[in-house]
C-alpha cells in the first residue's frame, strides 16, 4: 500500500506556487488582448494556451509524485529520447516560415528544440553533481559535457533554429561556469569560442541570420524590412509611457502594425497597455519566481539539487533576459519566447515541468541525503 508522507505537504512551496499562478494570470490576459478581436475560425491562441496550462499544471503534480533523484538514472535514457526526436524531425518534422522544427500532435505542435533544453539542464546537473573536482574541471574533464551539448546543439542549428541553439551554449557555459572549471580551461574556451564565432559568421550563418545582426546596430537601415519589427517594438513600448493606454486599448498591437504580438513581441504589448508602471509590477513578480528559485538551489539537500535548480533559473532567466532585450532593441530577433508569456505550446510545457523539478526539489529539501559542502558548490 502507498504510503504518502505528510510531511510533502507540509513542505510544498505554496508562495513558489503562487507566485506561478499569478505571473500565468497576467499572461493569460496579455495573450488575450495581444490576439484581440479573435478570429472567426479556429481557436483562439489565448484559449489554447489556457489548455496547455492545465496540461502542464498536471504535468508538475506527475512530477512531485517522484523523488528528483530519480533524473539521475533517467536522464540518458531522456537524453537519447529527445536526440531522436530532434533527428526526426530533421526527416520528417512539420516545416513553416522556412524551418522545420515541429512534430503536429493534433492540440499543439511539438517542438522538440524547446525540450532539448530542459533535457541539457538535467544532464548537465546529473554529469558535474556525480564528477566533483575540487580543484575545477579541466580540459578532460570537459569533453563529456560539451559532447552532450554539441550533439543537440548541431541537430537544432541544421532546422534552422539559431536562436534555442545558442540558448543551448548559454546553458552549457552558465553551469559550466556555477560548476568551478580552471582558468585554463576558461583560456582555451575563450579562443575556441572566438574562432568558432568567425567560422560561424563565414560559413554557418545565413544572410537573413547575418541581415538581422546588421539590423541591430542600425535598425532604420531597413525600416520595412529587417528592422521593421524592431522598430514597431520599440514604438509600442514608448508609447505606453508611465500608465500605458490601457488593456485592450494598445495601438500598435490592435491595429496590427506590430508582428508575433502573440509570441516573440507578447511583452510589447503589455509594456504599451500597461505602461513602465504595469511593467515593473510584472516584472518583479516574474523574476521573484527566479529568485524564489535560486533560494530553492541553496537549501536543496544534495548536489544534485544544487545544480538542478540552478539550472532551470538560468534556463528561465536568460530566455526572459534575452527575450526583453530584444524588444528593446538591445538584441537581434533570434525568436527566442518569454517563458510563460510567449504563445507557444512547447515552451510553455518545457516551462512548466522545468518549474515543477524546481517545486519537487523545494518540497523534498527535508530528507536526508548526502552531506553536500555548500561553499564548494558555489564557488565559481
Amino acid at each position: 500500500m502507498l504510503r504518502i508522507d505528510r510531511r510533502y505537504f507540509h513542505n510544498f512551496d505554496w508562495g513558489l506556487a503562487l507566485l506561478i499562478l499569478v505571473v500565468s494570470g497576467m499572461a493569460l490576459a496579455n495573450l488575450y488582448s495581444a490576439s484581440y478581436p479573435p478570429a472567426s475560425y479556429g481557436i483562439p491562441p489565448y484559449l489554447k494556451q489556457c489548455y496547455l496550462f492545465l496540461l502542464g499544471g498536471m504535468g508538475i503534480l506527475f512530477i512531485l509524485c517522484f523523488d528528483y533523484k530519480t533524473l539521475q538514472f533517467w536522464n540518458y535514457f531522456f537524453y537519447v529520447f529527445i536526440v531522436l526526436l530532434l533527428l526526426y524531425v530533421l526527416v520528417a518534422g512539420k516545416s513553416a516560415g522556412g524551418a522545420q522544427r515541429w512534430i503536429n500532435l493534433g492540440l499543439f505542435k511539438l517542438q522538440p528544440s524547446e525540450l532539448a533544453k530542459l533535457m541539457l539542464v538535467i544532464t548537465l546537473a546529473s554529469y558535474y553533481s556525480r564528477k566533483e573536482e575540487d580543484s575545477g574541471y579541466g580540459l578532460k574533464e570537459m569533453i563529456t559535457p560539451v559532447l552532450l551539448t554539441l550533439l543537440p546543439f548541431l541537430l537544432i542549428l541544421k532546422q534552422p533554429d539559431l536562436g534555442t541553439a545558442l540558448m543551448l551554449g548559454i546553458i552549457f557555459v552558465s553551469m559550466t561556469v556555477f560548476a568551478k572549471i580552471r582558468w585554463q580551461t576558461y583560456l582555451c574556451g575563450g579562443i575556441l569560442g572566438t574562432g568558432a564565432g568567425v567560422f560561424a559568421w563565414f560559413f554557418l550563418l545565413r544572410e537573413y541570420q547575418k541581415r538581422r545582426i546588421e539590423t541591430l546596430l542600425d535598425p532604420g537601415k531597413d525600416p520595412m524590412g529587417q528592422g521593421y519589427q524592431i522598430l514597431q517594438s520599440k514604438i509600442a513600448v514608448g508609447s505606453g509611457g508611465m500608465g500605458g493606454q490601457g488593456y485592450l486599448e494598445g495601438t500598435q498591437g490592435h491595429l496590427h502594425f506590430l508582428p508575433e504580438r502573440h509570441t516573440d513581441f507578447a511583452f510589447s504589448v503589455l509594456g504599451e497597455e500597461w505602461g513602465f508602471s504595469g511593467s515593473i509590477v510584472f516584472l518583479a513578480a516574474y523574476f521573484s519566481i527566479l529568485i524564489w528559485g535560486l533560494y530553492a538551489a541553496m537549501t536543496a539537500r544534495d548536489r544534485f539539487g544544487v545544480f538542478l535548480s540552478f539550472g532551470v533559473v538560468i534556463l528561465i532567466f536568460w530566455q526572459a533576459v534575452i527575450n526583453l532585450l530584444m524588444i528593446l532593441g538591445f538584441l537581434p530577433v533570434v525568436g527566442i519566447p518569454l517563458p510563460l508569456v510567449s504563445y507557444g505550446g512547447s515552451s510553455l510545457l518545457t516551462t512548466l515541468l522545468a518549474l515543477g523539478i524546481l517545486m519537487n526539489v523545494r518540497m523534498r529539501r527535508f530528507q536526508t541525503g548526502q552531506n553536500l559542502d555548500m561553499d564548494k558548490v558555489k564557488q565559481n
